[in-house]
């Protein structure tokens, strides 16, 4: 790695110099790119220093004529994968930051490792996943063309508080000129439609996993987001996503311009706008709002339904957020549930809930984050643990760090007893499955923990 001072060096030319400043920034993020792949380190660094050289460079140059941003507390890094992928079956070239390094540094690195020296972008679409607490830092010099808000959750509470705050956090980040292309059924993320004239709805019909009283542990739906009254729903899809109607001050869902109007997730299927039928490979609710996220901002980038189908019907993610592996006799599949967010996991519960042969269930709370360190565990309260009461499951095994926290948790649970297990490590735990049992197995953990098991098992193809 070049030294430090030379960098700073650099970073001395005058206002005057801008022109130097812009080809001395995209020269030196390509170099440090370039060494950073030959030792394996990540893509924030190159943006970082570029940015120091010349800091308002994402202003100086010249991006493709689509430029889509996703944000949300979940589903961004799936939904961004698939909107890459249509819209490159319908001929787009498309950059994407497909490692997900989502804030300011790696997003400079992906644009000016994407330039010419003259600054000139290439490509058809640059495609973003955005983290929506630095969203406004990202596009403080350009605006996305498009703009996806997948969803607000409690999500991260050392990080990011509350739902309503993370909202605050995005707003900035909002151009007057930007398409934005909401979740309808999402009460909060409808919020951002208030004084926008360019708006965009995507959101699911009643259907058959519709129910008419809340579902889980709480009830984030119960106050309407603008005036604090009593909220009324017609329907909920899961927790507090649903069609919702506000008494006192009128906030409610809006009429999607794209809808899954049928769904069947016991057989796999949903169909789009009444026509175009979809195969799910993976029967998760929360799939389905991804798929259509994608669906929606693609048809308005130009994507022909024809093309959208083909590349989504049997979709699966190559992402890491599912992973199917051999261990012992067991055929395993891996659900990423992000730690520190109790709808992530509650929907990947209720997958399991919903399949028919017998299994094992591992939970695994090793480490709550990769990116910093903290051991607040009152989330696990926030999960519905109780969709594993069910026939199918006839183990739960809890292990990792947090395995103290975890069986806490699941005392207060309808679970009998007799049926959980608890191990201090993820090695103890799949030598207990390398040795007994073939039984289908389900994993749920977070990336922080995913390859501490699957470094000890046979992934499928």
């Amino acid at each position: 790695m070049l030294p430090y001072r030379i960098f700073s060096r650099l970073i001395q030319y005058k206002e005057g110099d801008a022109a130097m400043r812009m080809v001395l920034a995209i020269l030196v993020c390509k170099i440090l790119r370039f060494i950073g792949k030959l030792v394996g380190k990540g893509s924030s660094l190159p943006g970082e220093y570029a940015l120091k050289i010349c800091p308002d460079i994402l202003r100086r140059v010249t991006l493709p004529p689509y430029i889509i941003a996703v944000t949300g507390s979940n589903g961004k890094t799936s939904t961004v994968e698939m909107i890459a992928a249509i819209l490159r079956k319908s001929g787009k070239t498309v950059v994407y930051n497909e490692e997900g390094s989502n804030q300011i540094e790696g997003v400079t690195t992906l644009i000016l490792c994407s330039s010419s020296l003259s600054g000139k972008m290439r490509g058809d679409v640059l495609l973003l996943e955005s983290d929506e607490r630095y969203a406004k830092l990202s596009f403080r010099w350009f605006h996305p063309t498009h703009f996806v808000i997948t969803n607000l959750y409690r999500d991260q509470l050392t990080r990011n508080g509350h739902p309503e705050w993370v909202y605050d956090a995005i707003l900035p980040a909002i151009h007057p000129d930007t398409t934005l292309v909401l979740n309808a059924d999402d009460p909060l993320v409808s919020c951002f439609a208030n004084g926008h004239e360019k708006v965009k709805w995507f959101g699911l019909e009643r259907c058959s996993v519709s129910t008419v009283t809340p579902q889980g542990v709480y009830d984030d739906g119960a106050r309407c987001p603008v005036c604090r009254g009593r909220m009324a729903y017609s329907c909920y899809h899961y927790h507090h996503i649903g069609h919702y109607y506000c008494p006192n001050c009128g906030h409610k869902r809006q009429n999607p311009d794209f809808a899954v109007t049928e769904l069947d997730l016991d057989a796999g299927t949903l169909v789009i706008g009444g026509e175009t039928k979809i195969d799910l490979a993976f029967r998760s609710i929360y799939n389905v709002y991804n798929i259509l996220a994608a669906w929606s901002v693609c048809a308005l980038a130009g994507a022909g339904k024809a093309d959208a189908a083909a590349v989504i019907n049997n979709y699966i993610l190559k992402n890491g957020r599912m992973v199917r592996f051999t261990l012992g006799k067991h055929h395993g599949t891996l659900l990423t549930s992000k730690h520190e967010n109790s709808i992530a996991y509650d929907t990947n519960l209720g997958y399991i809930r919903n399949t028919k042969p017998d299994c094992t269930v591992l939970v695994i709370v090793d480490a709550v984050s990769r990116k910093y360190f903290t051991g607040e565990t009152s989330w696990l309260w926030d999960i519905d643990f109780d969709l594993l009461n069910c026939g199918q499951v006839k183990r739960v095994m809890l292990c990792g760090k947090y395995v103290n926290d975890l069986a806490m948790r699941f005392d207060y649970t309808g679970l009998p007893p007799e049926k959980t297990v608890c191990y201090e490590t993820v090695a103890e735990a799949v030598k207990d499955l390398q040795e007994n049992g073939s039984e289908d197995l389900y994993v749920v953990t977070c990336f922080s923990d995913r390859d501490k098991l699957l470094a000890l098992v046979r992934r499928e193809q």
